[in-house]
């Protein structure tokens, strides 16, 4: 009998733990198509003469189709957002490369961006990375309340974390974006997928505040003040991804895009659940070694998929070539 409090714990941590997948996974599905619906819309402006997103335009703002693409993105971060409630980020991130499949069929279907046999291997090496992360992954939450998380925020850590997330950005909003952003595909998509770690830092202190809160709590001090922030946060984050990442679709194919935001992205949220969450103190070595494997598979899916259609031109776009080879 002393035994059933335990037992029931186990049952709800695992419970969670589905949930949490099953979320991610519809998350990718929305995600996925909404790249595809953006892309066609940017292109259509494009054909018709308005600015183009690439060069500063804004005329997507006035398209209903790209509204339709944005709203799904929207459902997607919200189911994204959820997933993170309930199982740890270094499970629900891995699961985007679902959304490199989706958004890779749907390519090749109306954008006329074929997908040979080369690219369906790097499409199914992205799952299979994808798989051996979560295998390996820890299976329960290292930060089980809003307290715990608050006390990792101030610990020096995180706060080195920060202060080079902060220098990257600046420097690429400042100096490398307007220089090589239109050539090289790997550099907006860094800047949106480190805002995107800070991103999934504020879900998952949502989260958790809703997990572990009544209605009362949660509009009391300073939990409320710390919720507002987290949101406002959170809010300004997605406002700049949404903005690059635009651009980025406009200038490269949506196949080159939504991988290397993938795996972009996944490392940068691996990062930060190291030095933050500690998701992986719950690990064994082994388990360790199998969840770095399946990332370098993806990384491998990526260079795969993005050199399965013009071998040239897709590597130049992610920046393999020097400086000299991309000017001839």
């Amino acid at each position: 009998m002393e035994d059933e409090p335990s037992i029931s714990k186990e049952i709800t941590k695992s419970t969670d733990f589905y949930i949490g997948i099953l979320l991610a996974v519809c998350s990718s599905l929305f995600i996925g198509t909404s790249f595809i619906i953006k892309k066609i819309s940017l292109t259509r402006l494009s054909r018709i003469g308005a600015l183009r997103a690439g060069a500063g335009g804004f005329g997507y703002l006035k398209d209903w189709f790209w509204w339709l693409g944005i709203s799904a993105m929207g459902f997607g971060e919200i189911l994204n957002f959820a997933a993170y409630g309930f199982a740890p980020a270094s499970v629900v991130t891995p699961l985007g490369a679902l959304s490199v499949l989706v958004s890779a069929i749907l390519a090749s279907k109306f954008l006329n961006e074929k997908l040979t046999i080369v690219g369906k291997l790097g499409c199914l090496l992205c799952i299979l990375g994808s798989t051996m992360i979560i295998l390996h992954a820890p299976k329960e939450e290292p930060l089980e309340n809003l307290n715990l998380f608050l006390s990792k925020l101030q610990e020096p850590a995180f706060a080195h974390y920060m202060i080079c997330m902060v220098v990257l950005c600046s420097a690429i909003l400042c100096c490398l974006g307007p220089r090589f952003g239109s050539r090289y595909v790997c550099v907006y998509i860094t800047l949106c997928s480190a805002i995107g770690g800070i991103t999934v830092m504020a879900c998952k202190a949502i989260g958790l505040a809703l997990k572990s809160y009544s209605v009362t709590s949660l509009l009391s001090y300073p939990t409320f003040w710390l919720l507002s922030t987290m949101i406002l946060i959170m809010a300004v984050c997605i406002c700049v991804q949404i903005t690059y990442l635009n651009r980025t679709l406009d200038l490269f194919n949506a196949s080159i895009v939504t991988p290397t935001y993938y795996v972009f992205f996944t490392g940068f949220v691996i990062a930060e659940s190291i030095v933050l969450f500690r998701e992986w103190e719950l690990m064994t070595a082994g388990d360790m070694a199998g969840a770095l494997c399946g990332f370098f598979v993806t990384v491998v899916a990526v260079f795969v998929l993005s050199t399965s259609k013009d071998g040239h031109q897709q590597t130049r776009h992610l920046g393999v070539n020097t400086y000299f080879a991309v000017k001839s």
